[in-house]
Order: C-alpha cells, then sequence, then structure tokens
C-alpha cells in the first residue's frame, strides 16, 4: 500500500515521459527577446527611434517609397543611408524605383540604376508600392498593373541580386466597402481622409478582385523571386484566404504591418482558427507595424495605424499592444475594433520565428 501511495506523488510527466508545454511569453518578457520590425518607414533622422528600437530589443527594416505623402525618394534614401551608417547591425533598409516615365524608352536603364544604387549602400530588397495598380500610367495613358511584361527585366535583375521585392498591392477589403460597412476604425479614418486612394468612391477604377489577380499573376510569372506580400498581401479580412495564397505561392511571405487589427477582429469571431493559422504558417509570418517617423506635419492626414503626434511613444505602445496580443493570453481593448482582444499566446518557438528569425532569414540579414 505505501507503494502505490508513493506512485500516486510521482508526477504524470515522469510516468508517460511527455513534457509539459513550455509557458507563452509574458508581457515582462517584451524588451529581453530579439525581434525585429520589418515594415517601418524612417522618413527623419532621428536618432530617437534607433534609441527605443535598441530599449524595446528590435532591428528596424525601414522602406522607401514612391508615395506622395512621404519625402521625395531622394530624401528617404539620404536618410536610410545615415540611419544604416549609424547601426548597421540594427537598421535595415528596402530601396525601391520611381515609376515616372514607365513604359518610356530609357525607364527600365533607370530603374535598374536606381536599384543598384540603393543596394550599394546596403538595401536589403527593393519595395514596389500601390500606385502600380491605383494610380500609375505608362507614356501612353494607359493604367500600369504588376504583372506588366514590361516589369519582366528589372524584376530578373532585382532577382539575379539575390534580393526579395517587397509589394504593397491593392488595399484592404475594407477600401471598397461604405464606411458603416468597415470591419475597422482605422480603415475607417484612414479612408475618410485619403479619399483618392478609397475604391468605394470611385468605381471606375480597379475592382479589388481584379487588383489581386494581377498580383496572382504577377508572383506565378515570377516563381523564383522571394517575394514579401505587406500588408497581410492585402487578404487581411480572412486568415482562409491568405492560407490559400501562402499555400498556391512557396516563394512567398507576408509581413503583419498595420492589419493587427483586421486579424483581432477575426479572432474575436474564431480565437482558435486565427491561432491554428499563426501555427501552421509559423515559417511565412513576419511582424511589422507600418511606423512611420516623417517631418512634422500639422496639416498630416489620418495614418494607419493611427499616429498619436510623439512618434516614440506611438512606436513603444504599438509595438508593447502588438506583443501582449500575439504573445500572451493576456485580453485588452482594441479602440479600432470597439472591443477587447485576448491574446493569442502562440508558443514561444512561433513567437521567435515571426518576430526574429523569418525576416532574418528572408531579407538575408548577417551579423
Amino acid at each position: 500500500m505505501r507503494a502505490w501511495r508513493t506512485l500516486l506523488l510521482v508526477p504524470a510527466v515522469l510516468l508517460t515521459g511527455a513534457a509539459a508545454p513550455p509557458r507563452p511569453y509574458a508581457d515582462a518578457d517584451f524588451a529581453r527577446i530579439p525581434k525585429l520590425d520589418a515594415h517601418v518607414h524612417a522618413n527623419v533622422d532621428d536618432p530617437s527611434f534607433l534609441a527605443l528600437a535598441r530599449r524595446d530589443g528590435f532591428e528596424l527594416l525601414s522602406i522607401n517609397v514612391d508615395y506622395p505623402d512621404f519625402p521625395p525618394l531622394a530624401t528617404q534614401a539620404a536618410v536610410a543611408y545615415k540611419m544604416r551608417a549609424r547601426d548597421p547591425r540594427r537598421f535595415h533598409f528596402a530601396t525601391t524605383f520611381s515609376m515616372k516615365g514607365f513604359g518610356a524608352p530609357g525607364w527600365t536603364a533607370r530603374a535598374e540604376r536606381e536599384v543598384d544604387e540603393g543596394l550599394r549602400h546596403g538595401a536589403v530588397a527593393v519595395k514596389v508600392w500601390k500606385n502600380i495598380g491605383m494610380v500609375a500610367r505608362d507614356a501612353a495613358g494607359k493604367r500600369v498593373f504588376l504583372d506588366d511584361p514590361r516589369f519582366d527585366p528589372i524584376m530578373a535583375h532585382i532577382q539575379s541580386r539575390g534580393i526579395p521585392l517587397i509589394a504593397h498591392q491593392g488595399e484592404p477589403k475594407n477600401c471598397w466597402l461604405p464606411l458603416d460597412q468597415m470591419t475597422t476604425d482605422n480603415d475607417r479614418s484612414y479612408f475618410r481622409e485619403h479619399p483618392e486612394y478609397y475604391m468605394f468612391k470611385h468605381p471606375e477604377e480597379p475592382s479589388y478582385e481584379a487588383l489581386m489577380a494581377a498580383r496572382d499573376r504577377f508572383v506565378a510569372r515570377h516563381p523564383h523571386l522571394a517575394f514579401d506580400g505587406a500588408h497581410m498581401a492585402s487578404l487581411e479580412w480572412s486568415v482562409d484566404e491568405l492560407a490559400r495564397f501562402l499555400d498556391r505561392y512557396p516563394n512567398a511571405v507576408v509581413d503583419l504591418a498595420a492589419r493587427m487589427t483586421q486579424v483581432q477582429f477575426q479572432s474575436n469571431a474564431d480565437h482558435a482558427k486565427v491561432r491554428a493559422f499563426f501555427v501552421k504558417y509559423q515559417d511565412r509570418l513576419m511582424y511589422g507595424t507600418d511606423l512611420t517617423d516623417s517631418p512634422p506635419d500639422p496639416a498630416a492626414r489620418a495614418q494607419n495605424p493611427p499616429a498619436t503626434g510623439l512618434f516614440t511613444k506611438e512606436a513603444d505602445d504599438v509595438w508593447r499592444s502588438d506583443w501582449r496580443y500575439l504573445a500572451t493570453p493576456l485580453s485588452q481593448h482594441i479602440d479600432a475594433i470597439k472591443a477587447d482582444a485576448p491574446g493569442l499566446a502562440l508558443p514561444r518557438d512561433v513567437i521567435d520565428k515571426i518576430y526574429y528569425a523569418n525576416a532574418r532569414r528572408f531579407f538575408h540579414l548577417k551579423g
């Protein structure tokens, strides 16, 4: 009887040989775990951004983009070169090329020179923006889409240099819905303030489905080009649709930039499904925010995620909120969906990949 009683005291884990699953990270682990925000925009030479990144345990990938609300491309490039020189281990950047003159003689050669200049200064990727498909026209006035064969030479050049393409194509699906049918307030405020990109008001423009189809044809056309679908590849509204995209295109990964509230909206409807998506595709997802450090502008329009007016506080708040949601089981109130969102409490090894290892591998970062 005494032996039986002793056996009852032996932990079940010793009897079965099964190890208890490790506990998820906690809020207190935030600053000590290596992380990389794979989608920010450093548009000013701001030592405080790097100081905050060091304090919070982040590396940064700043993305230069052909966006009229940002400083000119030459200014963005100059900032990136200075920031990288200041801390090359922590600050990385993506270069880009201008769409001005697309289709005219000499455009491809000029775009290749712009890419090579960025690479010469240490760029780790090239970015194309939503103006391809939504704004840009060729020399004959025809709308340009990403699957246009005239992009083939510059894409072959990028592929030959062994660097990835980051592509922001289209917009959140909310962009094609009336304001009162949008799922998140951050989209609602952004498109209210950016009517030129609010496609519900422009039925003459390409549909969401047409833009996604052009993007998919492009990815299929370049199967050996490492492809990062920025902003969850504009499939933020459905983890099921995003899963199908990742299954179809093995050369593609996605970042989560500026789409966390859409994920939280979905996890509040089906927490287990969203968590399972992150676990299944843990090698294809990269953390990012779209945080934008730009010159002060009192007339600046709404940003997504929203700007608070004090950039370092905004960045710290966004980073800590996202950590709490992805890494811990804790709940927090999310203003953009007017609800509390329980955390996903992803396993530690999944968090380590999404927050760090995937981006360092995909962008071939060293050191």
